[in-house]
């Protein structure tokens, strides 16, 4: 059934190929037949975005819970298409590439941002290395950190590219200062209608801050962490778990989740911000985190994914350049690693597994 109030742009264009809304909706009714997986998806959320109901059916990611469905309005997924078109200067025309999920918030925004800017949006599995597919360039691609870790060498094909769903090592940062193309990190949920908040990684608006998109405000509750007030996306503030530092009511710094905060003998360690340091020296897979210790209350631990096929690193050399209290006191090894759809490690799983680590004595 045909909704009264869902704008197609003119321009809007997939694969090439324009569409207008009952072409659209053909095109939505093939793909659900469709025995590749992510077409499948795409075509169920196109359908879902042409009928007559007000509101979208999402799945949140379950990065710091456990995955719930949530409703959100497609007026409020339209203005943040728009908040994103105005900041990143992305007009009609604009040959953008999806290759997330288009099952969660950060892969339904793409398909949305491209109907209602009119965009000429092309789409691939969400392998990683989506850019080593074909030869085609394009003005706009979103993507999460694993994927830009295996595309360095074609990110010469992408103009703007944001990267979210985790934390960006400083090894990768490292790296992506040596591309021609403009990569932001993006802070924001499925309860913000994807990112309120970006922060240039590269070239001369490089920056450690994030500053907020078009109708955002920040503050801080007495927690130290992130309060979101964005009208257009949400009726509500939006009280986060994110500890940062508050610099003014459209910038702030990333410090960690305050799930992940480790106080060790009155010292407030935060797990993120180790990794960071370590990242760059590790083979593997590895996450800081805590465990109850008599004196201290907590000591922090580093677990790191088993692979017989590569060495331990020197961990003496690896500890150099952190504090003593930032020093993991036990090291395990974990066999398997899981993950959340955008790439986040399940932390509390791990540490709710711990029994089946294994202690390294160093």
């Amino acid at each position: 059934m045909r909704s009264s109030s869902i704008y197609i742009h003119p321009k809007f264009k997939l694969n090439g190929l324009s569409y207008r809304f009952d072409a659209l909706h053909e095109l939505a009714l093939n793909f659900e037949e469709s025995l590749v997986p992510y077409e499948k998806v795409i075509g169920k959320f196109i359908k879902e975005w042409l009928n007559n109901k007000e509101h979208i059916v999402i799945m949140t990611s379950g990065t710091s819970g456990t995955p719930k469905k949530i409703n959100i309005l497609k007026n409020q997924m339209i203005n943040s298409a728009i908040a994103t078109g105005a900041f990143f200067k992305l007009p009609s025309e604009t040959k953008a590439l999806l290759c997330l999920p288009a099952s969660y918030i950060a892969g339904k925004m793409m398909l949305v941002r491209a109907m209602t800017l009119g965009w000429d949006l092309y789409f691939t599995g969400p392998q990683k290395d989506p850019l080593g597919q074909n030869d085609k360039t394009y003005d706009f691609v979103a993507m999460v950190p694993l994927q830009v870790r295996y595309s360095l060498k074609h990110l010469n094909k992408v103009k703007k590219l944001i990267v979210g769903g985790a934390a960006i090592s400083e090894k990768l940062n490292e790296q992506l200062q040596h591309v021609s193309t403009e990569v932001f990190a993006t802070y924001g949920m499925t309860e913000t209608v994807s990112h309120v908040a970006v922060k240039a990684i590269n070239g001369k608006a490089k920056s450690n801050y994030y500053t907020a998109l078009p109708n955002v405000n920040f503050s801080v509750d007495r927690r130290e962490c992130l309060v979101i007030e964005a009208p257009h996306v949400s009726n509500i503030k939006i009280i986060t778990n994110d500890v940062v530092k508050f610099i003014s009511t459209n910038m702030f710094k990333y410090l960690g989740r305050l799930d992940n905060v480790v106080n060790s003998g009155g010292v407030k360690l935060f797990p993120e911000q180790i990794e960071a340091k370590l990242a760059i020296y590790m083979n593997r897979p590895f996450i800081i985190s805590s465990q109850k210790e008599e004196i201290f209350g907590y000591q922090l631990i580093l677990i790191i994914e088993e692979d017989f096929k590569k060495e331990l690193p020197d961990f003496n050399e690896v500890f150099l350049n952190l504090s003593k209290y930032e020093r993991p006191k036990k090291i395990y090894t974990y066999s398997k690693f899981l993950y959340t759809e955008t790439g986040k490690i399940r932390r509390s799983e791990i540490l709710n597994d711990l029994h089946q680590a294994t202690e390294i004595i160093q």
